[in-house]
């Protein structure tokens, strides 16, 4: 969650290979061309990019800095499922062979917030293998230039009955 200095990945690699911190990934897979901590995002987005509450295909996910996530957190919008729950894919969240880093391709994101409009997410954490108990605030959404584009970022057949099942059968 901390950006740092990382060239873009070469145009023939996949976004899925990266291993490193989210703001990278983001920037690449986005095409949000904001650096610096993930909370930052949100701010810096201001006057440069649209940003709302709607999620789009493509779309900037922006968590604020919070007690556990202290650099705030940032992924990107592969899938819309339902009007409280959605897909995304990012870097750095969940352990993957005991590491922290890779990409998560797919990932269900459950709004849980009392008006309806994405400030407060439960996110699906490989370590628990589900929706984790914690919340965390987002800002919104940042929606880039590649808005509606899904290059890599959603599987071909992505799981909408399990991403159900994540957010409201727990």
């Amino acid at each position: 969650m901390l950006a740092l200095a990382i060239a873009p990945l070469p145009a023939a690699a996949s976004i899925l290979s990266y291993v490193g911190q989210c703001v990278p990934f983001a920037r690449e897979a986005s095409g949000v061309r904001i650096f610096g901590d993930a909370w930052t995002w949100w701010d810096q987005a201001d006057g440069r990019y649209p940003r709302g509450h709607v999620p789009k295909v493509g779309a900037v996910v922006a968590f604020e800095r919070s007690a556990k996530l202290r650099l705030g957190h940032v992924a990107v919008v592969s899938r819309i499922v339902e009007k409280r729950v959605l897909m995304l894919t990012h870097a750095n969240w969940s352990r993957q062979n005991g590491e922290r880093g890779h990409v998560e391709q797919d990932v269900t994101l459950f709004d849980v917030s009392p008006g309806n409009d994405w400030s407060e997410v439960k996110v699906w954490y490989r370590d628990s293998d589900g929706l984790g108990g914690s919340t965390y605030p987002v800002h919104g959404f940042i929606y880039g230039p590649r808005a509606g584009v899904t290059r890599e970022l959603s599987a071909e057949s992505p799981d909408y009955v399990a991403s159900l099942i994540d957010a409201y059968g727990r």
